[in-house]
């Protein structure tokens, strides 16, 4: 693919549901996805913790269902690179298909944890961040009352907001003192 300015990847299939459901896929798709770096499955194995072949296996089954893809080699061209096929990952599983749904359940559970855990680091290691960043970092919950229109606004505006930060765009020209942060954020009809 041309310039990696390609949209959103949506996953919707039970079987592409699957393959990224593994702790470290999600972690090598996540960081390609965001930086939009181009890497080889040493540089990849660093970032989740395998050995560089476990990695490599990992990379092979995300760029089998549209996941990843080969990047242009640097150098002489022994290397395999890797990039992400997508600015930005969309999961929409067909509800008319069960194995779909429950697929897209189990993604879901692993962002849920991983998201979790990040939250429980954070709280950990908070106090030791200058102040500056304790003032700056925010762990809040809203309830509203809206109508499904009015929260599909809610969304894009939030997303809007976020865009202009986004690493993959922000990455080369970042101001002093920046770092990166991470924003969860969930909007859904309560029960």
């Amino acid at each position: 693919m041309a310039e990696l300015e390609q949209e959103r990847v949506r996953i919707s299939d039970a079987r592409t549901l699957r393959a990224l459901a593994h702790p470290a896929r999600i972690e090598i798709v996540d960081h390609l996805t965001a930086t939009g770096a181009a890497m080889t499955a040493t540089e990849c194995a660093g970032l989740v913790g395998l050995s560089p072949s476990a990695t490599s296996y990992h990379l092979r089954e995300l760029a089998k269902y549209g996941l990843v893809e080969q990047a242009p080699s640097q150098g002489d061209g022994r290397e395999r690179r890797w990039r992400s096929t997508g600015s930005s990952l969309w999961i929409d599983s067909d509800s008319e298909m069960p194995e779909s749904v429950a697929a897209e359940k189990a993604l879901i559970d692993l962002y849920l944890a991983r998201d979790k855990e990040r939250v429980r680091e954070w709280a950990e290691r908070q106090t030791d961040d200058p102040q500056e960043w304790r003032d700056a970092s925010s762990l809040m919950g809203q309830q509203l009352i809206v109508t499904a229109e009015e929260l599909t606004e809610l969304n894009q505006k939030v997303r809007a907001l976020m865009e202009p930060y986004r690493i993959r765009e922000r990455q080369a020209e970042a101001p002093g003192g920046a770092r990166r942060v991470v924003v969860q954020y969930a909007a859904f009809p309560m029960a």
